[in-house]
């Protein structure tokens, strides 16, 4: 590409720098990873959450911290579900219908409980029956993930 001395020689010292950085990002992820399984393992709750199909430690965690400790926060399921940004939206027009991708809701609790719904196909019989006919209607990976989580969400 080039042997010009005068642009390999910063771009060396951006990428020697660059993973210094990454090594600091590493070792405060490790930090925050310990410090998160130690306060989620002394909760009263883990237990529950630890044991449902495909959570371990991880998803564990994040859906403990994802219904919270007011429990009380929300009157049903549905309401849950709203905040979250699983339930399906219907819009109707004349004799259309259609179900567009909710906007409202927080990501990271949509993305909390659509990787474990997908993640529970792989170690749960009745999520992976569930799955399987949506994706035979013809349904995206994705919207196949959506309807699990619906129903899990209404579970728990």
């Amino acid at each position: 590409m080039t042997t010009d001395e005068g642009v390999i020689a910063p771009h060396a010292l951006l990428v020697q720098t660059l993973v210094r950085q990454l090594r600091v990002t590493l070792h405060a992820i490790e930090d925050f990873d310990t410090a998160i399984a130690q306060r989620a393992q002394s909760h009263p709750a883990f237990s529950l959450f630890q044991a449902l199909p495909g959570a371990g430690p991880v998803f564990a965690a994040r859906l403990l911290v994802a219904f919270g400790e007011q429990r009380e926060r929300y009157a049903s399921a549905t309401a849950r579900q709203q905040y979250a940004g699983i339930a399906p939206v219907t819009e109707r027009s004349g004799k259309k219908c259609w179900v567009p991708w909710r906007l409202q809701g927080p990501t990271c609790l949509r993305q909390t409980f659509g990787e474990w719904a997908a993640e529970s196909i792989r170690h749960s019989f009745w999520a992976r029956v569930y799955y399987q006919p949506q994706r035979d209607k013809g349904k995206a990976h994705q919207a196949a993930v959506r309807t699990r989580a619906f129903k899990w969400l209404r579970i728990l």
